[in-house]
């Protein structure tokens, strides 16, 4: 479960957790959470890898884009953890050589979980919009379902709602289409 930590964090906070934990800074607050557990990693990691070769690579799509599995982002005091996030080459042509990421992705993937659900949908979905993310995702492998929010402003809107097992398009990869039941299956 995420706990929150009763005094303001800092960034050596995170550096005294052991390695099978995962820690952000949220508006001061250290939350910490376990490894993700098997539905979890299974999403994350299909949806990777479906999307990497078309997008990040090029290969069988259009390119243009930089995917990473949890890279840390530092906006201000806070410090998050996506599951998956994404720049337009354009904004970010190559890849730093650094431990964490200033510029905010263009897209952001969270699998939510039970313990993590209430802090992705609330907290960091705020952080996102201020810091100007286009694209969230929300992928739930309990609910078997994809929710995709664009930036409207200063504000999300729902562009698109998925669920189940069905070949999908979803912004902003839809050039290519998803099968959104290789999220749910081993």
């Amino acid at each position: 479960m995420t706990q929150p930590s009763p005094r303001e964090a800092s960034y050596s906070d995170l550096e005294d957790l052991p390695p099978e934990v995962v820690g952000q800074i949220v508006d001061g607050v250290l939350y910490t959470n376990p490894r993700p557990a098997s539905p979890h990693a299974l999403a994350s990691s299909v949806l990777g890898a479906d999307l990497g070769g078309p997008f990040h690579r090029g290969r069988g799509g259009p390119g243009g884009w930089i995917l990473l599995f949890e890279p840390e982002l530092h906006f201000g005091r806070n410090v998050l953890v996506p599951d998956l996030a994404g720049w337009r080459r354009e904004r970010m042509p190559e890849m730093p050589r650094a431990p964490f990421f200033e510029l905010a992705p263009d897209w952001v993937c969270e699998i939510l979980s039970p313990s993590t659900a209430g802090l992705d949908r609330v907290k960091k979905l705020s952080l996102y919009l201020r810091e100007g993310v286009a694209y969230l995702w929300f992928v739930d492998p309990e609910g078997r379902t994809l929710e995709v929010l664009r930036r409207d402003g200063e504000r999300y809107v729902v562009a698109q709602t998925f669920a189940g097992d069905d070949p999908i398009r979803a912004e902003p990869f839809d050039a290519i289409e998803l099968e959104l039941g290789a999220l749910w299956r081993g």
